[in-house]
């Protein structure tokens, strides 16, 4: 009996051991190496676009903050979700609090790697199985801009996240399933007005974040992108905003372009909850972008309430 349990043990020690070494290599950080970056500096200018396309400010700027305070991202923002309340951090241009320390190399594998500068997994409550898409070109360009922007010594809050969501190693096998590190690549069968707004929505955008429901490891469900999910909050339901009827089947392209604009639906409604940050940001973008964003939504396949719930 005694050499049973023994042999026993023994398996199971053997066994745990192979879990763990298992772990270990399914969760290694995939970085990008320097090969992926161009020979020229990104351009603060073009970088503003996707500043406020990625609605940068909304998260990592102090709740509240209005007008010149939102270039301050001292971070702070509390995101909730099932798994817990993650904070905002600081991404300012300071070298300590912020990521004024981080190379063009550490900034792009954070955006298409979902990696710290010390290899770490971020979780992505920070939307980059989305920023993935951008072309790291776009990235050089959107860190040349936040470069700019006031330093702040603000310190970042850490997350409340309960076990095993606490363990940070443990996103590797998150990724393994909901990062694919594909830039996106332009449909030839589509225009290019319609590519440009696909673009904008998949990549920096990030609107399936919010639009399209998630599976129960909080991946998100593609097969129903952009048909409306519950509020990670648990507060209502963000809404479905493909062309289909219960969408914006009945909204034109210039409705979809003047809400994102102006604020104000075609009932004369005002956009709200959320949502309304999000419209204030997209307009700051270029009447072309909201255009190529309008377009691009119109031809998306219509998900109905029934297939998003």
């Amino acid at each position: 009996m005694t050499m049973r349990i023994r042999s026993a043990a023994l398996g199971l020690a053997a066994l745990a051991i192979v879990a763990g070494a298992a772990f270990w290599v399914l969760t290694l950080p995939q970085p990008l190496d320097a090969a992926v970056l161009p020979d020229k500096p990104g351009d603060a200018a073009k970088g503003e676009r996707w500043f406020w396309a990625g609605g940068c400010a909304s998260c990592h700027a102090a709740p509240g903050a209005k007008d010149g305070e939102l270039l301050k991202l001292s971070g702070g923002v509390a995101i909730a979700s099932p798994f817990g309340t993650f904070h905002a951090p600081n991404i300012s241009p300071d070298k300590v609090q912020g990521i004024g320390d981080w190379s063009a190399l550490d900034f792009v594998n954070a955006m298409k790697r979902g990696l710290a500068p010390d290899g770490s997994h971020l979780y992505p409550a920070f939307p980059y199985t989305s920023y993935q898409r951008m072309t790291v070109p776009d990235l050089l360009d959107l860190k040349a801009y936040l470069d700019t922007l006031p330093a702040d010594a603000t310190a970042s809050k850490p997350h409340e996240l309960p076990f095993p969501f606490s363990i940070r190693r443990g996103v590797g096998l998150w990724k393994s399933l909901y990062l694919d590190g594909e830039t996106f690549a332009p449909d030839p069968a589509k225009s290019e007005q319609v590519n440009h707004g696909a673009y904008l929505v998949e990549g920096p955008g990030h609107c399936n974040e919010c639009h399209t429901p998630r599976t129960a490891l909080g991946g998100l469900d593609r097969s129903h992108a952009l048909g409306g999910a519950p509020d990670p909050s648990g507060k209502g339901r963000v809404p479905d905003i493909t062309p289909g009827p219960g969408g914006i089947g009945d909204w034109s392209e210039h409705d979809i372009a003047n809400a994102l604009e102006t604020g104000f639906t075609p009932d004369f409604d005002s956009i709200g909850g959320t949502m309304a940050e999000v419209q204030r940001n997209m307009a700051r973008l270029q009447a072309e972008d909201r255009d190529a964003i309008a377009a691009y939504l119109k031809q998306v396949a219509p998900v109905t309430a029934a297939e998003a719930r």
